[in-house]
């Protein structure tokens, strides 16, 4: 099974980290988020990648072009820099890894119909590149394969950005929650899909609006409750949150 990872917007909330690279590409203890989001499938089993880039295609493709160079001693003729020998293995010389420029103004439906070709006849995960959960992949995909539908989608809880104030009617606070987790179910992907989803996208498609809105009316789309964590990438402040989560040694993705 592959690992669709969508890794091409803009990352305008972000902009502090995004004005020269992907927000995908920007690091959590020294490695880019989108490799961690990769690391914690990839020792669960999921060892081929196609990642959809967009925005600044160019520093993804970099990355993944001199992964070894960054990860490996080697030796190289500085004449003939087409015969460098690499010395060893990294942790992660069993990924396979496609890198598709799928556009920089490309939606998220778009991308995942433009990477069909990439993907052939088959079950595959899709994700977005900003988003880390410690996902059981066995749990997720025993879930999809009960059901017997088109498609997975991952739900959590979310939780307020704010405190709750509990009032009695006196006006005299009974008790203050700190962001505690709010009613309903958000989607933040770790989807499923099966290759009959393309049907439902074009390469002009938004895939939160119209594909998965249509694949709920036809009965066609589940959701797995996540009720572990779930940490998205979209300001500074989180980028912030999931590097000190990193440093304390107790970053809840981590399995490796």
């Amino acid at each position: 099974m592959k690992a669709v990872l969508l890794a091409g917007g803009l990352g305008t909330r972000l902009r502090e980290e995004t004005e020269f690279r992907p927000k995908p590409m920007v690091e959590v203890g020294g490695r880019p988020v989108l490799w961690h989001i990769m690391k914690l499938l990839g020792q669960q089993g999921l060892k081929e990648f196609v990642v959809c880039a967009g925005y600044k295609s160019e520093y993804i493709k970099n990355y993944f072009w001199n992964y070894s160079a960054m990860n490996q001693d080697f030796t190289i003729k500085l004449g003939d820099q087409t015969n460098a020998s690499f010395h060893g293995a990294h942790d992660e010389s069993d990924w396979t890894v496609t890198v598709a420029d799928t556009g920089a103004t490309t939606m998220t439906g778009g991308r995942v119909k433009r990477v069909q070709k990439h993907v052939a006849n088959e079950t595959f995960l899709c994700t977005y590149g900003d988003g880390i959960a410690d996902i059981n992949l066995d749990e997720l995909l025993a879930f999809h394969r009960s059901h017997g539908r088109l498609a997975t989608v991952t739900s959590v809880h979310p939780t307020s950005r704010f405190g709750v104030l509990e009032i009695g009617e006196d006006g005299i606070v009974r008790r203050f929650k700190e962001k505690p987790q709010v009613e309903g179910w958000i989607n933040i992907g770790y989807f499923i899909f099966e290759p009959g989803v393309f049907e439902y996208l074009d390469e002009g498609s938004v895939l939160e609006q119209d594909p998965l809105h249509r694949l709920a009316r036809d009965g066609q789309l589940a959701a797995y409750r996540h009720e572990g964590f779930w940490q998205p990438m979209d300001t500074y402040r989180e980028t912030l949150l999931l590097n000190e989560l990193w440093d304390s040694g107790e970053a809840p993705w981590r399995n490796w």
